[in-house]
């Protein structure tokens, strides 16, 4: 276990005690200025579009607690960089830790993801895939 700088303990994977407001800014940024294309651009590439996308809307929301926006961020903005630790363009196995790391992340603060950022999730990636097939 990890010490957290006001004396509690985390659990591995759990929200960090003490938050960067400068990082939460930087990745938000990131994250609003890439991830729809990002998005676009891996339709058919990616299966955990619809948990990307349900993380986006959750790190968005007014009423997620700022921890939990933090954690969703970063994890968003490794998504949406194009370098990270197993490049993106390797086909099947490129997106792999995007999606572990976004996986943990909406372990960690899974009680603010709520059905309505779910809901949004699916409606906006049908919105998505009908235009890019020309059917919207």
């Amino acid at each position: 276990m990890q010490t957290a700088t006001d004396g509690t303990t985390e659990a591995a994977g759990a929200v960090p005690a003490v938050i960067d407001p400068i990082r939460v800014e930087q990745n938000e940024r990131l994250v609003r200025r890439r991830f729809w294309n990002t998005l676009r651009a891996n339709l058919h590439r990616i299966p955990f579009l619809e948990q990307a996308l349900a993380a986006f809307f959750c790190a968005t929301d007014p009423l997620t607690p700022v921890k939990a926006k933090a954690v969703l961020m970063a994890a968003l903005a490794y998504f949406v960089l194009p370098a990270d630790s197993i490049p993106d363009w390797l086909i099947a196995v490129g997106f792999v830790d995007d999606a572990a790391v976004l996986a943990a992340a909406v372990q960690a603060v899974r009680s603010n993801l709520r059905p309505e950022h779910q809901d949004r999730a699916r409606s906006a990636l049908n919105k998505v895939r009908m235009q890019a097939t020309g059917d919207g």
